[in-house]
């Protein structure tokens, strides 16, 4: 019976060693192998020489160590080249079929070396039949343990299946040493040789190295479950940086659903701003951070409340018996927490977080929808303005599906020839003439009508659909250019927006140059806009090619100054040439203290001898205001609303040279 149990352990242990053989590489790999091997070859070693222990003759009985040492390792080695033959994804019958015939080799070599290391006065002679019946059960018993290895070398979880398997090798291992032993007849020549033994009695070492056997297959089984639990499963479930668990993790959790008898909250937090970060002091301060923020989560939650890190800087809570009142209130409190400064390497950062809250069962109950709809909402938290949470409802839905359709449709619009270019004036006030154009984008969706570019351009941005795009503004804008510059039309400078994606893209250059080339068009009448939030990049790669830019006549300037992330400290650096006045300030010129910053602004940037133009100029008290400040340049649907290209033959027409002081229409 200990034979037997022996057995469908060493089988067990050798299944769930096989796991960790199919999923290691390199170095780890060959000791996983060599450990299974030890432990199955062992094992079936083990259980036959237990079961020699149990076998009595009446005739004393010793065994040759090193013949039983080559025993063992024929079982050994067999087992190793078994397991190497089948290491690989693809396996054939072929191959499978060796690997059997190996490993049953060298089964029967283990059994019948290990018989002839018995020392005694008798001889033993084999029957045919039961000896060719016992090699046969070996070959069946290997083919069973290494179908079974393959069946369970991916699988690393107890199941009742391999236990079931298990048993199956126990018998399949102990039926071939029995048969084994029953081919075998002792003859002995000398009645004297013939004593009478207690039934107790036993080679004390063989005994010894049973059990020291027997001793290492437990061991290398607890060390792979010990591996497992403490090792593996931490490095499986846990975030390496902050320690925190991971998606894995959650996936484990949520990976059947929810509880439905009680309410689930799920937030989904993002760090705003964080790329910036990342951007400009370094990844290293990058990751304090967000070790640092996984800190405070942890300490700030409370008994079943759970934070994962997702990656990047997307964290997310699970928190059971949590409404929705509890889920805004524990938002609030997170809130509070991220945006308390933080003092890394000397650096004092302040951040915030945007979060999206789903709840369980009422926006879904399984981990997908979950996901899904606290990720919605996250997002509408940042575009509402950053620092804030959003508990998700069915109208977020319906934006997300309509972001998603516009940029699948996106993706064809250009070879569908649905963009189309209008183009705003800008005037100067003091000679009373067209100065120049900026040419925008506009995109009548075949479904939704005309799509704001407020709308489309942060998906084009996210997606880099926004580089071919610009290529394609480029190339219409100065080939429109040309041509009212060939009709003899005021001499205008084109302006086309361009986003750091462009930047990031160092194409640029490039894609300005080949629009200027097949178009014809004199570089000194196009002009590139670039926005504050550009200094984000890589300020002295984006100085590098503003100047490259400049170098081949092509004018620079910075739109909507003032609104976006300040520029001040490199503004004298970057080579620039105009600086277009946010229209926040000009609407607002009534206000005192905007009035104030737009003197500052036009004070400035005279100073740094940079052009002027205000935007959104709507009313002559604008005007007016902006004379005296000393800014003459004027865009804004006083002077006329984006046009395309006909109604802007026909503006062209009609105020290239109208008479001073008269207004436009």
């Amino acid at each position: 019976m200990l034979s037997f149990i022996i057995a469908i352990f060493a089988s067990y242990s050798a299944l769930n060693l096989a796991a960790k053989i199919s999923r290691s590489r390199g170095r780890t790999q060959k000791w996983w192998l060599v450990a299974g091997s030890c432990v199955m070859g062992s094992g079936v070693w083990s259980m036959h020489f237990v079961g020699m222990l149990a076998f009595h003759l009446n005739v004393p009985v010793n065994y040759d160590i090193p013949i039983t040492l080559l025993s063992m390792l024929c079982s050994i080695v067999a087992s190793f080249i078994a397991f190497q033959m089948l290491l690989s994804k693809g396996v054939n019958w072929g191959k499978f079929a060796l690997s059997g015939f190996c490993m049953g080799s060298g089964i029967v070599a283990m059994h019948y070396t290990g018989m002839a290391a018995m020392r005694l006065p008798a001889e033993i002679i084999y029957d045919r039949s039961y000896w060719l019946l016992s090699a046969a059960i070996a070959l069946a018993a290997s083919y069973v343990a290494l179908l079974l290895f393959l069946r369970f070398r991916d699988h690393t979880e107890v199941s009742w299946w391999k236990w079931a398997s298990a048993l199956i090798m126990g018998l399949a291992i102990c039926g071939m040493h029995f048969t084994g032993m029953k081919a075998a007849d002792f003859w002995c020549g000398n009645p004297n040789a013939i004593i009478s033994t207690d039934a107790g009695e036993m080679n004390l070492l063989l005994l010894a190295g049973v059990t020291i056997t027997t001793f290492f297959i437990l061991m290398v089984s607890w060390g792979a479950m010990f591996f497992d639990r403490h090792v593996l499963e931490k490095m499986a479930y846990s975030d390496p940086l902050t320690g925190l668990p991971n998606r894995h993790d959650l996936n484990r959790l949520l990976g059947e659903g929810v509880d439905t008898s009680k309410e689930t909250a799920v937030l989904f937090i993002d760090l705003d701003r964080f790329k910036t970060i990342n951007d400009t002091l370094g990844h290293d301060i990058g990751d304090m951070l967000v070790q640092e923020v996984g800190r405070r989560l942890s300490g700030y939650l409370q008994q079943g409340q759970k934070v994962f890190r997702l990656g990047g800087d997307e964290f997310l809570v699970v928190a059971e018996n949590c409404g929705q009142a509890l889920a805004e209130e524990l938002a609030s409190g997170i809130l509070e927490v991220v945006t308390r400064p933080f003092v890394l390497q000397g650096n004092e950062l302040y951040i915030t977080a945007s979060i999206g809250i789903s709840l369980a069962p009422k926006h879904g109950t399984d981990r997908a929808s979950l996901l899904k709809t606290s990720d919605t909402a996250m997002y509408n938290a940042k575009n509402a303005g950053k620092n804030r949470y959003c508990v998700f409802d069915d109208d977020m839905d319906k934006r997300l599906l309509r972001r998603l359709e516009l940029e699948k449709d996106m993706r064809g619009a250009s070879e569908r020839q649905e963009f189309y270019v209008v183009y705003q004036p800008k005037w100067d006030a003091q000679t009373d003439t067209p100065v120049g154009l900026e040419a925008l984008m506009r995109w009548p969706h075949p479904k939704f009508g005309v799509v704001s570019p407020d709308e489309f351009i942060p998906i084009a941005e996210e997606t880099g659909l926004i580089i071919p795009m610009t290529r394609w503004i480029l190339e219409e804008a100065c080939r429109q250019n040309k041509v009212w510059l060939d009709k003899g039309m005021p001499s205008m400078i084109v302006s086309v927006n361009v986003s750091v994606r462009l930047f990031e893209s160092q194409h640029l250059l490039y894609m300005v140059e080949h629009a200027l080339r097949t178009t014809g068009l004199p570089a000194r009448y196009l002009e590139l806009e670039i926005t504050e939030s550009t200094m984000l990049y890589d300020v002295p790669d984006m100085i590098r090619q503003l100047n490259e830019l400049r170098e081949i006549g092509v004018r620079i300037s910075m739109d909507d100054f003032g609104s976006g992330y300040s520029s001040l400290g490199s503004l004298d650096q970057i080579p620039i040439d105009t600086i277009k006045i946010d229209q926040l300030f000009v609407r607002e010129s009534d206000s005192p203290s905007k009035r104030a910053i737009v003197g500052a602004i036009i004070d400035m940037a005279l100073k740094l001898h940079l052009e002027l133009v205000a935007e959104g100029v709507e009313t002559r008290e604008q005007i007016d205001f902006l004379r005296a400040s000393g800014c003459n340049v004027m865009q804004g649907y006083f002077y006329g609303k984006p046009m395309n290209i006909e109604q802007m033959d026909e503006w062209l027409l009609q105020n290239a040279g109208r008479p001073s002081g008269e207004t436009l229409v």
